[in-house]
């Protein structure tokens, strides 16, 4: 399995790059999860269906699957915070690329995706773990980088470049990189 970061402040658009890099890694048969951080209370179920009111009624978890999809809910006791590798292992380990989103602070080999207009500091001087930056800007990088500088529009060239440099994403557990 493969792990990638990506590394920015709100609005700089990872959710927006992750979305458009997905379909061309599918293109060349590759497998994509997604591990995606939320910083606020979010719910996926609906309030009046059968997997809402388990949980309402003190389900610790609840799975709900069909021939298309699996989901499970599980809900904390009490405030948990787990890490991104927690994260990683819940998934299934057959798939080729995992893309996390909105660790920043975790211990991945990260993209730095970085707009000038959003006038946020950048991560890389002081992120050993960014590996390279995908920006609509390079021009207006606020520091000088010896890291790739990818275009953050071309979401096809990002994943050819993910898949030509593939083993530096190799994944071992909490033991990364």
């Amino acid at each position: 399995m493969k792990v990638v970061g990506f590394s920015g402040f709100s609005g700089s658009g990872k959710t927006s790059l992750v979305e458009r890099l997905i379909p061309h890694m599918r293109l060349k048969g590759l497998r994509v999860s997604v591990v995606k951080h939320a910083h606020h209370r979010f719910d996926i179920d609906q309030v009046g269906k059968d997997t809402y009111r388990h949980r309402e009624a003190g389900a610790f978890e609840v799975v709900v699957a069909s021939n298309k999809r699996l989901a499970l809910m599980r809900e904390f006791e009490q405030d948990s915070q787990l890490s991104v590798h927690q994260l990683i292992a819940e998934l299934d380990a057959r798939v080729d690329w995992v893309m996390v989103e909105g660790f920043k602070e975790a211990a991945l080999q990260k993209i730095e995706v970085w707009r000038a207009q959003s006038k946020q500091a950048v991560r890389y001087p002081d992120d050993a773990f960014i590996v390279a930056i995908a920006t609509d800007s390079p021009e207006q990088l606020p520091q000088a980088t010896l890291l790739p500088v990818l275009d953050l529009n071309d979401a096809a060239a990002l994943a050819d470049w993910l898949i030509c440099n593939e083993n530096r994403f190799d994944y071992h557990g909490e033991n990364f990189p």
